[in-house]
């Protein structure tokens, strides 16, 4: 498009995939470390949407959620980690056949990335998960010291347009 070619997945590029788990998608990101042929080794993250996934189950999460769960991208997935996950490391290789794989830049994995490790999906899920009084504005000011004390500033702009949309920020 524009005259821009796609980046040809090298060894080295960034990527994101997604797993089937049960009836929904578990979340891949990192690294290509190799490929051979319609075999793609990716060293990084596997991230399971707990959180949403049981949300959903007990009906109340609309269509758009289930979606995520069910297709997930790198730009909906943020959404599935405002409520609790789980994560590993992911070692292994994925069939382009069998995975969508799609690469990424390092931006958008660096801002998935840091979602996960700096504990993110916990901290919001708190906040979401208490009702109006002390306790939330407590975990409300622990997610704006974490945000005030994050290196990456796109994690950073992520994360307070997410805060914002959710109405954390208040």
């Amino acid at each position: 498009m524009f005259g821009k070619k796609k980046k040809e997945l090298v060894e080295g590029s960034y990527v994101f995939a997604s797993k089937p788990d049960g009836q929904y998608q578990n979340i891949i990101f990192g690294v290509a470390t190799g490929i051979d042929g319609n075999k793609v080794g990716v060293s990084g993250l596997i991230v399971n949407p707990a959180g949403l996934k049981n949300k959903v189950s007990q009906g109340k999460a609309g269509p758009r959620s289930e979606e995520i769960l069910k297709n997930p991208t790198p730009e909906n997935c943020i959404l599935g980690f405002v409520y609790r996950t789980e994560h590993d490391t992911f070692n292994d290789t994925l069939d382009l056949n069998e995975n969508k794989i799609i690469q990424i830049s390092e931006k958008a994995h660096n801002v998935l990335d840091g979602w996960i490790r700096e504990s993110l999906p916990e901290l919001l899920n708190n906040v979401l998960s208490l009702s109006d009084g002390p306790e939330r504005d407590s975990a409300k000011r622990l997610v704006k010291q974490r945000m005030d004390t994050l290196y990456d500033k796109n994690l950073k702009q992520n994360l307070y347009s997410v805060c914002r949309s959710l109405k954390i920020l208040n």
